[in-house]
């Protein structure tokens, strides 16, 4: 994937659930605003008048622990007695690594079986703290329960990498750990609200609202030079896949494909349809991948999930308290 955007599409329908694609899990957190995508790694820069005009908003989401409610995926570095082991959490921005990591099981020791998951055993999702860079990658196991994965990360700042898979026996999971790329660092704002997204000549529209705590329905149709494509290629299974992240806390919530390609109801675009459920108001970034001309692109959006409650204000002493004048004036009548 590029700088400057699993989302299932192989029937125009799929359902997600706040925290896995390849599995659902929690992970500890936090987090900020964001640029956007351009083809297979995303990074984009806001105009500044836009940067200006748009700050992030997330409502709070109430504790987990004392609703009892589970926690979004990829908020919890360790899960159901899983835990995200990585070999070095440093990057040198701009430099590849060959980022080297385990997942450790409930015995103690490093996890080396693992179901297939739309084409893959394990996917890592990368994104930059202000949701500006992202990037869809898939490690190699090297023996020993060690996956291994070049990683390069386009500036200095704080990154979280998701681990989305599903251990054989166990159900699916999403962990995450933050990485830190060290130098001077200028997090950009969240990218506007958008229905509209462009990348390599690509035009990605996205229509339905996300609603909190409901089902909701999202239609994305690519297109190209004025027409629509209809023969997109599949992609690890599918004809796009769909990773939305919270800004706030960047939770992780991955779309799971309902059809396949060649089923003979699953048409090759131009619209892919999902249902996701996000579980509180506020703003989330949407990264959309799919595959045409042997290229994967990835689009991506910003959305917000149901009305913000306005700021409180506070009278000013000024307003609050009648001025000498309007005293005096007043009194005399």
């Amino acid at each position: 994937m590029n700088t400057p955007a699993r989302l299932g599409a192989y029937a125009l329908g799929l359902v997600v659930i706040f925290g896995g694609a390849l599995g659902a899990g929690n992970a500890v957190g936090a987090t900020g605003p964001a640029p956007a995508a351009e083809a297979h790694t995303t990074h984009a820069t806001p105009a500044a008048s836009q940067a200006g005009e748009h700050a992030t908003h997330t409502e709070p989401a109430p504790n987990p622990a004392a609703t009892g409610e589970p926690v979004p995926g990829g908020l919890q570095v360790s899960q159901d007695g899983y835990t995200l082991l990585p070999q070095a959490t440093t990057l040198q921005p701009g430099k590849t690594t060959d980022f080297r990591f385990s997942v450790i099981g409930p015995d103690e020791k490093p996890v080396t079986a693992y179901r297939t998951e739309h084409g893959k055993k394990l996917h890592l999702i990368v994104v930059s703290r202000d949701l500006g860079s992202f990037q869809h990658l898939h490690p190699e196991p090297t023996g020993d329960g060690v996956w291994s994965v070049k990683l390069t990360v386009p500036e200095a700042g704080t990154y979280r990498a998701f681990a989305d898979f599903a251990p054989e026996g166990g159900r699916g999971l999403t962990l995450g750990i933050d990485l830190q790329a060290p130098g001077a660092q200028e997090p950009e704002a969240l990218p506007a609200t958008s229905r509209t997204a462009t990348v390599d000549g690509y035009t990605v529209t996205l229509d339905g609202e996300l609603t909190p705590g409901a089902s909701s329905k999202l239609t994305l149709k690519v297109g190209k030079d004025g027409g629509p494509v209809t023969d997109l290629q599949p992609y690890l299974g599918a004809y796009g896949h769909l990773v939305a992240l919270r800004a706030g806390d960047l939770a992780y919530l991955h779309v799971h494909p309902d059809g396949e390609p060649g089923d003979g109801k699953t048409p090759p675009g131009p619209q892919i349809t999902f249902y996701a459920e996000v579980p509180s108001r506020g703003d989330y970034r949407l990264f959309l991948d799919f595959q045409h001309e042997g290229t994967v692109r990835t689009a991506d959006f910003t959305v917000r999930a149901g009305e913000l409650p306005a700021p409180a204000t506070t009278p000013s002493p000024a307003a609050a308290t009648p001025t000498a004048s309007a005293s005096h004036g007043d009194h005399e009548h």
